[in-house]
């Protein structure tokens, strides 16, 4: 017979508003009082029952963030904390910390998308796209080192990955289409 062995997986769903969380345990028998404990960035830890052996979807409404009444908002970029639990709690569980990126994903998906590489002159194309990797580079980082619990890595390399996209954005990635014109002819 299998040992009991508790492992959750956070699955990314491409949507800001929800948070996925598969169950990817082994269960020697029924569990009792499944329950998983998360912890958004900014808001109090809630305890919300979890249903084993499936997927799992929480929004704002079920990790506390909104009331059932308000509308549904994107979920906070930052650590989150999580851990599933079965009865008796203090000795099955399985700690995860992420870092989710959701929001600064789509912020720099927007940029990349906005950057006319026919347009650019050689020199400027090359440095945006110097840029651009440097920005993701350090979105993974951010990602790899809330995976490895270094909450503080994480949150400093993805406030550096911000405001180095938002420094990005507000030069117009140098890509006016007159460089050439004006530098060149």
């Amino acid at each position: 017979m299998a040992d009991l062995k508790l492992d959750i997986l956070v699955i990314n769903t491409y949507n800001k508003l929800t948070l996925a969380v598969a169950d990817i345990s082994t269960y020697p028998d029924p569990v009792t009082s499944p329950s998983i404990e998360i912890t958004p960035p900014g808001f109090p830890a809630i305890s919300i029952v979890f249903v084993p052996d499936t997927l799992n979807v929480f929004n704002s409404t079920t990790l506390g963030i909104t009331s059932g009444d308000d509308d549904l908002v994107p979920l906070p970029d930052g650590v989150y904390i999580l851990t599933y639990s079965v009865s008796p709690a203090f000795e099955n569980f399985v700690t995860k910390t992420i870092q989710r990126v959701d929001q600064l994903q789509e912020k720099f998906d927007n940029a990349f998308m906005k950057l006319d590489m026919m347009e650019c002159d050689s020199a400027i194309k090359k440095q945006s796209k110097v840029d651009l990797n440097t920005i993701y580079f350090l979105i993974q980082g951010s990602i790899a080192a809330a995976n490895n619990c270094a909450v503080d890595t994480s949150n400093t390399l993805y406030r550096q990955a911000s405001l180095m996209l938002d420094s990005f954005i507000r030069n117009n990635c140098g890509c006016s289409g007159n460089n050439y014109i004006i530098n060149f002819q």
